[in-house]
């Protein structure tokens, strides 16, 4: 796993042994910037279910101004400090080792890009779209990148439009955008 592209491109990035976390593949993390550029530079991100770090590591990368990322497992928790420290960005991303529903209940902050990448098929996504919108934690035409399985539920959320949505195996991207 690896940062694909901006000022830390190519740095290689810790990831975990086994299979108790899905990381997104270099495919379709590249895929899936390519589908947001206009959105980075500048922005404000949060990257719920962070997992290693990996998407905000490549948002800050790529020209983003600052990131939270928030992960309840203290194993994830320890690799992302360990991958922004890999890049010197321990005052650019923020780490919070908490669930993704006491964050969104308790945070006063807006962003403009929100990564949504939870375990697959275990009812996370529409409860966490719903908070996201009902507490206002999209900057106006802010987005949601969410990665899913293909059987999980991603369809319309009221507050969000479709920007786009793309396939890759049995995952999917889709990029939602505030109303």
């Amino acid at each position: 796993m690896r940062i694909i592209s901006g000022k830390f491109r190519g740095r290689k990035l810790l990831s975990f042994e086994g299979d108790s976390v899905r990381p997104t593949t270099d495919r379709v993390k590249e895929s899936m910037f390519n589908l947001i550029q206009e959105f980075v530079p500048g922005s404000r991100v949060l990257d719920l279910f962070g997992g290693s770090g990996a998407l905000s590591l490549e948002a800050i990368s790529r020209g983003a101004e600052s990131a939270v990322c928030v992960d309840i497992d203290p194993k994830s928790i320890e690799i992302i400090r360990k991958n922004i420290a890999l890049v010197h960005q321990e005052e650019t991303i923020r780490v919070l080792n908490q669930s993704a529903e006491h964050f969104l209940e308790n945070t006063p902050g807006q962003f403009h890009l929100v990564f949504l990448d939870p375990p697959y098929n275990r009812g996370f996504i529409r409860p966490i779209m719903d908070k996201l919108v009902e507490k206002n934690l999209l900057y106006p035409e802010g987005i949601i990148v969410l990665e899913s399985d293909f059987s999980d539920e991603h369809g319309e959320i009221a507050g969000l439009t479709i920007l786009r949505q793309k396939r890759y195996g049995r995952s999917y991207v889709t990029v939602y955008q505030r109303n």
